[in-house]
């Protein structure tokens, strides 16, 4: 096996306590306070503010609406019910979880944790408010079938929070840098669903104003402990090294030797706002002497090996994705240059396995204000191709020919969904047959 080295702080090495996992479980006790939160509001709303306003204005909206039903906001209400029933929620969720572990091949183990969690959280709560608050659904013409439950909260409301609210946590927190306009309208558009899915409930007669408000409640609350427990932790270890950078200095830490850097950028990933933000940082931590270069796919670390045999640069710096860093990583192996990887890609496995940060800049504050830390790398010589080193995976086959037939225009527009357009189109390819050998082993068939 070969060696690269890759700068990260050793907090973040998997494994170590600096990841976040003890304050996990503190996290999660807030559940059960949720939940005591939940009934208290809910014996609040059945009990002494009943007849206080705005809940003695309740029965004039539930009527009012009742009285102007009509036009498209009948078939529109209907439809905003079926997608928050319940076994829409399970089947979306299901779905959700299923495409997001086969499209980033298990990388996103926790945020798929964190959304079904979070509906299935909601729902215990639900449950348990509905077993210890009776509240009668309005005296109005109710266009549903009425579940047996109390009518605070909605439950409806609730999942539709856990879902569409998660699938907008999971966009603002995990989302490419790139187009920053489309993740944007994603995120307004996932939450906007749960509040029309609140309308349609008080419009078809099923729940009091006050019911929605309670399930916007307790999905939000779910969503709040859960993000807290399973995603934060990632994205908030290195926010010490970051305050640290951030604050006023005397100087600025100099670079080792005073040598230069050079920066692979890949054109698409990185963009020229993120490109100017790593400019700046290298700048920060005394890297004054910068040489960049752009990627290309004849050249995927770009003029890298050139750079190298010129000046031996103190450090190289892979803005990209895994192509990128693979590439890189396979120049370096050997030379003892440290690589410090800016994660901006469509994948990140290795990113993602060394437990750097989401956001690009934060990975690599974190990694200027570390040390360094090697990693192996696989090497891999076949019929046909040159050998070549890789820091992940290798695939081939329909692995192979999925990854390589994701366009970079789709792939900036859709991130990991790209790679299921291009699974689609190689979905006839005929089969591979491969003949391996590990380590001067047998050969495998």
């Amino acid at each position: 096996m070969s060696r690269a080295v890759a700068g990260y702080t050793p907090s973040m090495r998997p494994g170590h306590p600096g990841a976040g996992a003890p304050g996990r479980p503190l996290v999660l006790w807030l559940l059960p306070v949720q939940a005591a939160l939940m009934v208290g509001v809910g014996l609040l709303v059945t009990g002494p503010l009943a007849g206080q306003w705005p809940l003695a204005a309740e029965d004039a909206v539930s009527r009012g609406l009742a009285a102007h039903r009509g036009g498209p906001a009948l078939p529109l209400s209907q439809g905003l019910s079926l997608l928050a029933s319940t076994s829409s929620i399970i089947a979306l969720t299901v779905l959700a979880v299923t495409a997001m572990l086969a499209l980033s091949r298990g990388r996103w183990l926790r945020e798929a944790g964190f959304l079904a969690g979070a509906v299935a959280v909601q729902s215990a709560v639900f449950l348990l408010v509905t077993l210890l608050v009776e509240r009668p659904r309005p005296h109005v013409p109710q266009l549903d079938a009425a579940p047996p439950t109390s009518s605070f909260p909605s439950g409806h409301v609730g999942a539709a929070v856990a879902l569409f609210g998660g699938l907008a946590v999971l966009a603002v927190l995990r989302g490419r840098p790139g187009l920053p306009w489309l993740r944007h309208a994603l995120t307004v558009a996932l939450l906007v669903i749960p509040v029309l899915v609140a309308c349609s409930r008080v419009y078809r007669g099923m729940h009091h104003p006050s019911d929605v408000v309670g399930g916007l409640l307790n999905g939000a609350c779910t969503l709040l402990v859960l993000a807290h427990a399973l995603l934060l932790p990632a994205r908030t270890r290195t926010a010490a090294h970051t305050a640290a950078v951030d604050r006023p200095r005397p100087r600025p830490r100099p670079a080792p030797g005073g040598r230069q850097a050079v920066v692979v950028r890949h054109p698409h990933g990185c963009t020229p706002e993120l490109a100017e933000r790593v400019r700046h940082i290298l700048l920060r931590h005394g890297y004054a002497d910068q040489v960049w270069t752009q990627t290309s796919a004849e050249h995927p670390a770009g003029a890298l090996a050139r750079r190298i045999d010129e000046v031996d640069p103190a450090l190289v710096v892979a803005c990209g994705g895994d192509g990128t860093v693979r590439a890189c990583a396979d120049l370096l192996a050997h030379t003892g240059i440290p690589l410090a990887v800016v994660p901006c890609g469509t994948g990140n496995l290795l990113a993602h396995n060394l437990r750097l940060d989401a956001d690009p800049a934060t990975a690599l504050e974190a990694a200027l204000a570390g040390g360094t830390a090697r990693i192996d790398l696989g090497r891999i010589r076949g019929d046909g191709p040159r050998p070549a080193r890789f820091a992940v995976m290798a695939g081939a086959g329909f692995d192979a020919a999925m990854v390589a037939g994701a366009s970079d225009r789709v792939k900036r527009c859709l991130g990991w969904a790209a790679y299921a357009v291009s699974a689609v189109r190689h979905l006839g390819d005929p089969r591979m047959r491969l003949s391996i050998r590990l380590d001067g082993g047998p050969v495998r068939e």
